[in-house]
């Protein structure tokens, strides 16, 4: 008896685009979430995006979920993470969902919803669907663009002092991190410069510090080779 092929579905699956928008504060590299307030996943947290529109690209339609939803109208730096398409990632619904990677500088800070706030990635709320997964990949792809690019310009002011810089970095990454080491390695690549001025001491006192900038707010691969290990490894 002759088998026949299974049936494949004639109705196209839904495409949505998701943002994994990330930022260091207080000392912690967090993550922008929203709270569900319809099944699935009611009081779950998830990341803002939405489906994709007719005549949209990707692109366009993640500008335009986190413009609308989020009140988030400008990034430092996004790129195109992933696409998920696991046929259960989302109950009783086919959906296919492209995720992008969003990076805020510590002098920025978007008015936010009420039902939207920042959580550290590394003690995230409940989340739904694969969200909590893609939040992980994101915090991945930016430790790895750390070591070979100039990818910290996204999460930096404008100007900051070396020690700063290394708090933004030891955050993101996870480890600690030499300021000296990290001076001279991002001044070794060219990647950062002088910026004139320097920083007069807080209230425990010391010498001012010198200020410097990134050279280029667009992102470069640096040392395609190169990883920002812990101490002692």
């Amino acid at each position: 008896m002759e088998r026949k092929p299974p049936e494949e579905s004639t109705t196209a699956p839904e495409h949505v685009a998701l943002a994994a928008v990330l930022r260091v504060r207080g000392g912690a590299l967090e993550a922008l979430l929203w709270e569900r307030a319809l099944a699935p996943f009611a009081g779950a947290w998830a990341l803002p995006g939405g489906l994709l529109r007719a005549g949209e690209t990707l692109e366009q339609s993640i500008q335009r979920q986190l413009a609308e939803k989020v009140d988030v109208r400008e990034l430092a730096h996004v790129e195109q993470l992933d696409t998920r398409s696991a046929p259960d990632r989302v109950p009783g619904r086919r959906q296919l969902a492209t995720s992008y990677l969003g990076l805020v500088p510590t002098d920025a800070d978007p008015g936010l919803p009420a039902d939207t706030a920042w959580h550290p990635v590394d003690r995230l709320p409940p989340t739904a669907f694969d969200h909590g997964e893609i939040v992980l990949a994101a915090r991945e792809r930016l430790r790895a663009k750390l070591s070979y690019s100039n990818v910290g310009f996204a999460l930096a002011p404008a100007e900051f002092t070396i020690s700063e810089l290394r708090e933004i970095y030891a955050a993101a990454l996870g480890h600690d991190v030499s300021a000296t080491n990290l001076q001279r390695v991002l001044l070794r690549r060219d990647v950062l410069e002088p910026a004139g001025g320097r920083r007069e001491p807080g209230p425990h006192g010391g010498r001012p510090a010198a200020l410097f900038r990134f050279r280029s707010r667009e992102l470069a691969i640096t040392d395609e080779f190169a990883v920002l290990r812990p101490p002692g490894r």
